[in-house]
């Protein structure tokens, strides 16, 4: 009866820790996304650490007219310049925020400016929009992702 009234105890905790788990992997998807005008579509994946990542996979217009992929040749890390546009990884290691209902502690690559920026995303919409903030030194831009099947 002990064990039985333990359990009862601890079943409320794991299935609310379940809860935030499934929470936090909404995010997980497709996404498209559109900067100045070109679009492109973005795959946000869990990584084995719980963090999530984001990685351009189609970039509307990502061959130059000889037909060689463009390059982020934007990057601040010399050694990602080589890098296909069509295969940019966004950021690394966001975090989901259970108190706030949100993503953040990292941060976020803009290759069309080639900088990086603190961001917090949410979902909005039924979980179909994707709300993205990025600032550095308190300026900041806010930009929406839509969910893509």
């Amino acid at each position: 009866m002990r064990k039985l009234l333990v359990l009862l105890c601890f079943l409320p905790l794991a299935a609310a820790a379940a809860s935030a788990q499934n929470k936090a992997d909404d995010i997980i998807g497709n996404w498209f996304a559109e900067q100045d005008g070109i679009g492109s579509y973005v795959a946000i994946t869990k990584s084995p650490d719980g963090t999530y990542q984001a990685q351009v996979y189609w970039v509307e217009d990502s061959t130059a007219p000889d037909g060689t992929k463009y390059l982020d040749e934007k990057n601040p890390d010399k050694s990602l310049r080589n890098v296909p546009v069509d295969e940019i990884v966004l950021f690394t290691g966001l975090e989901f925020n259970e108190k706030k209902n949100n993503w953040g502690g990292t941060k976020i690559y803009d290759p069309t400016r080639g900088i990086r920026a603190n961001v917090t995303c949410s979902l909005i919409d039924g979980n179909n929009t994707l709300k993205l903030r990025g600032s550095v030194l308190g300026i900041g831009e806010t930009v929406e992702w839509t969910r893509h099947e």
